[in-house]
């Protein structure tokens, strides 16, 4: 999959048959918000959905996965993120509710690991971590901080690397959640949460 950095970026969220795809449907805009805020990307004013089952997932750079229910991948769905990720792309996943007992995110490292391999926790040094805002290690949630779900304060994400390279990304700190909001109402924070997603979005473009 070549890098398209010169290319309109399109937020893709990855629909899948089973759980709940569509959880966190503010994340897209406000992720397409922070790109073009932020950066000189030229950027598509909405996202789109595709399924995993469609070859048309194969298309894009970056597919954002979340969900609260259990996930189990259809054959089709499993081959294509074994494509996806073998051809250069980035899925993201992140656990809608941050923690590390509930059904997804036991359901989903399972089919992750059948798909393209388990999962390993990411250096907090990775060049992730400095793609664009510099960040020592994934930020904080204010779920985690609050103490819902597990209490826990995941010190690091987890990926499945190919060549040093990050195929899939996994987050236990329920980002779906912290930047589920309309993008307007960013005026009202101090520092701007989503800017993390920028960091995904420009590694997924140019690493």
């Amino acid at each position: 999959m070549s890098k398209r950095s010169t290319a309109e970026f399109v937020f893709a969220t990855a629909q899948y048959d089973s759980g709940d795809w569509d959880s966190a449907p503010l994340v897209p805009a406000n992720v397409i918000d922070s790109v073009a805020r932020y950066t000189g990307i030229p950027v598509a004013p909405t996202g789109v959905v595709v399924p995993l089952a469609d070859e048309r997932m194969l298309r894009y750079p970056l597919l954002y996965l979340t969900g609260h229910l259990p996930v189990r991948f259809s054959n089709a769905e499993r081959d294509n993120v074994r494509r996806f990720v073998d051809r250069g792309g980035l899925l993201f996943v992140d656990d809608h509710n941050h923690d590390i007992d509930g059904t997804f995110h036991k359901t989903a490292t399972e089919e992750i690991a059948r798909a393209v391999g388990p999962l390993s926790e990411l250096p907090n040094d990775h060049p992730l971590y400095s793609a664009f805002f510099h960040f020592d290690g994934p930020p904080t949630t204010s779920h985690e901080l609050n103490g819902w779900g597990d209490n826990l304060v995941h010190a690091h994400l987890l990926a499945v690397l190919r060549e040093n390279r990050i195929g899939v990304l996994y987050s236990n700190k329920d980002y779906s959640s912290e930047w589920n909001y309309h993008p307007s109402n960013k005026r009202f924070l101090t520092v701007d949460d989503t800017r993390f997603a920028v960091n995904i979005v420009v590694y997924a473009l140019t690493a």
